[in-house]
């Protein structure tokens, strides 16, 4: 599945946890799969960055609305206001609440090197993202 949007303002808390995310505002109309965490590519014009997406609330840190957040496992780019593309490959967990900020931190951090595990034995493979 593909999500095009463009990176809006958040509220940083990703930042504050060590895992800044760029906040994607879909376009148009987005049937969104199920909430829960993605292994992905956020594309730019530029390039294709492994990433890990939550797509869901964020029960943890709930704000009430939908959100999609993106983040690049092995880079940082100052992306806002630009048009990207999210290619979600592979489903990772469901979206889950958290009894503590350390708790979704570690989980995140868990997560992020699930994703950096499974981008290395694809690059071994050879395959490449297209846009």
């Amino acid at each position: 599945m593909v999500i095009d949007g463009t990176v809006v303002q958040g509220k940083k808390i990703g930042r504050k946890l060590g895992f800044p995310t760029a906040n994607i505002s879909a376009a148009g109309k987005v049937h969104l799969p199920k909430f829960g965490v993605y292994l992905c590519f956020l594309h730019t014009k530029e390039d294709a960055y492994p990433s890990i997406a939550n797509i869901g609330r964020h029960p943890t840190l709930p704000e009430g609305h939908i959100t999609i957040e993106v983040h690049m496992l092995d880079a940082y780019r100052d992306l806002y206001g630009q048009d990207v593309r999210v290619e979600l490959l592979e489903y990772l967990r469901p979206e889950q609440r958290f009894d503590s900020i350390d708790a979704l931190k570690e989980q995140i951090g868990r997560d992020a090197e699930t994703a950096k595990n499974y981008f290395e034995h694809r690059i071994q493979e050879g395959v490449r993202a297209q846009w």
